[in-house]
Order: structure tokens, then sequence, then C-alpha cells
């Protein structure tokens, strides 16, 4: 387990006046963004409130969720950043996490409004990024394989052994996919295509953006992840592309959840406010995030895959954040498809 505990000695002063300055004390972190992500977040949010310690624990979206179900009756976890918003949603729905409406709410976009609305404020959008895969270009040409462009794709016989995608039950990414496909196919179809996609995955993982960095180190030729994870292997000089999907995809709004009984909750709503400021998010392409954030007036990253060129569903975050569809949806996965997983 990654764990790191920074302590800045800089003191800088925050661009967000309107903003409490600074607040002493601790702040007990879920991080479920890159690592490099997590780290880079942290150090400049302590060099602008020095007197706050930031212990930052990284989990994938999966294992946070259930760190803090776990931890529902003694929370130890004030804040979790980041990750896929299904599980931020799953938590809200069983009262894991306490409503709280930020000054800085309206300045965000539609989508990241609307996910706080429909979990009653018990989350928030911070980001979102589009699912596809991302291909080894090097190895796709020595296997004469032809590129995946669509779902159906993935099916064909020549990609067995080729394809990598993480188990949904630690991997929020993972479980976006799952729900995209039910939206797209109906659920009985979805399974029809996941139990024939099995037969050429290789290796489910346990991040989401595990499968990509495998096949930038031609480990695998293709992995399933959210696009802007495919793009960050590409900028770092990979032989990686990024695709999307032909016949649609789903897309995540990487969410921000204040835990219920957090111990320090005054320094859980300063990461809050200073994490929905555009000042914050304009930092994130720095460490190659190259989602969209959530500020209409954060900076962009060339890189970042928009939207408007993408095919995407209407993705359901309601429904498919709910504890019930979510515990359906996992339980008939492990049943049919991960008990016989390779």
């Amino acid at each position: 387990m990654h764990r790191v505990t920074l302590m800045a000695v800089l003191t800088a002063g925050s661009a967000l006046s309107a903003l409490p300055a600074h607040a002493a004390g601790k702040l007990n972190m879920i991080c479920s963004a890159d690592v490099v992500v997590c780290e880079q977040m942290t150090t400049l949010f302590e060099k602008q409130h020095p007197d706050v310690n930031v212990s930052m624990v990284r989990l994938s979206a999966g294992e946070a969720y259930a760190r803090i179900r776990t931890e529902a009756r003694n929370p130890r976890t004030d804040i979790w950043w980041a990750g896929t918003g299904d599980p931020h949603m799953q938590a809200a729905n069983e009262g894991l996490t306490q409503p709280y409406k930020s000054p800085l709410l309206d300045q965000q976009h539609d989508w990241a409004r609307k996910q706080a609305e429909s979990a009653d404020y018990r989350t928030v959008g911070v980001y979102a990024g589009a699912l596809g895969w991302g291909y080894n270009t090097k190895l796709l040409a020595e296997k004469k394989l032809k590129v995946p462009a669509c779902w159906a794709d993935l099916l064909d016989p020549a990609y067995k052994g080729e394809i990598q995608m993480a188990n949904p039950n630690s991997s929020g990414t993972a479980y976006n996919t799952l729900a995209t496909l039910v939206q797209i196919m109906g659920e009985d179809k979805a399974f029809d295509y996941l139990k024939k996609l099995n037969a050429n995955i290789s290796q489910y993982t346990k991040s989401g953006s595990a499968p990509v960095k495998a096949a930038a180190r031609g480990e695998t030729t293709v992995g399933i992840v959210f696009m802007h994870d495919a793009v960050a292997m590409q900028v770092d000089g990979f032989p990686v592309k990024a695709i999307a999907p032909c016949e649609g995809t789903g897309f995540e709004i990487g969410s921000m959840s204040i835990v219920k009984g957090a111990r320090n909750l005054a320094n859980a709503k300063l990461w809050y406010d200073w994490a929905l400021g555009a000042e914050a998010q304009s930092h994130m392409k720095d460490a190659k995030s190259f989602q969209l954030p959530s500020n209409r007036e954060a900076a962009i990253s060339e890189y970042a895959p928009r939207f408007e060129n993408i095919k995407l569903i209407d993705y359901d975050f309601k429904t498919y954040g709910a504890t019930e569809k979510r515990k359906e949806l996992l339980s008939r996965w492990d049943k049919e498809i991960g008990a016989s997983a390779q």
C-alpha cells in the first residue's frame, strides 16, 4: 500500500481569497487518482495551507469505498478525493458520506453540479473522462492484428490473451465498463459479451489504469481503461494509442466526498473548496492528468480527450451508482465471469 505523509515548509498565499487562508491540524485523505497526481495535489495544498498535515493513502476507487464502509462506525478517513463516481455514489446512497455545498459549486460544469444534486450533495464531480482503451501500436503491427475500433472488435479470436482489464470489484474503471456495456447492450447481452471477452483476457488487474500501463510496457496488447490513462502513456513516449469505441461509450465523473463523522471536518471542507478551485485544478495537467476538470475556468491539457469528439452514451450515474444495482451487477459478474476468469 502506498502511503505518503508530506509537510510543506514554504508558505504560499491562496489565490482563493474567499476561502480561509489556513487551518491548523490534520487531514486524513484517501486519494483514488494516479499516485503522481495524488502526491502533487497533496504537496500543493500543504504549500498553501502549511498548518495542515495531510496523511494521504492511495487506493483504487473500489478499495476506497470498501475501506470507508469498513470504518463506518469509527471513521479514520476525513475526505475521499478522486476516483470513478459510481462508488462515491454508492457511499452517498449508504449514508457513508455527508452533505456539503461548497461556495465554489456554481463555478463547476453542469455535469459536476448534477452529480452533487443527484447525491443530495454527499459527493461532487471534480473531473470527467471517457471510457475506451489503449493499444500498443508496435505489438499490434508485429502480431498483425487489426486496430480494435469497436467493442465488437475485442471479441476477435485473434486477440486471445492479448487484452487486460481490471476487476470491477476493486476498480471503479472496470465497474464503469460493466455498467457501460449493460447500458449499451442490455444486461443479458452485455454479460454474453463479457463471457466471450473473457476468452481474450489475459489478466484482471486490481487497478483501473494498470492494463494500459502493461500495454505500454509490452506485456499486453490492449488495455481497457479510461482514455486519459492511455493518453498519459502516449505522452510519456510509449507506443500507445487511445481509442473511443465506435458503438458509443460511457464516461466517469471523478468525484470527491467528505466522510460522515470526519474527525477533521473543518480541514476536509478546506480541501474540498480548494480542490474545486480553478487554480488547483489547472495544476493537475502538470502531473500528466488528462481528465476534463470540473471548474469552468480551469486550464485543460491540449492532450485531454474532448467529449465533443467522442460518441458518449447518456450514462445513468444515479441508477448504476445505487447500492442494490451495483451489488446485483458485481454478484452476476463474480458468478458468470469472475469464477472462470483466467
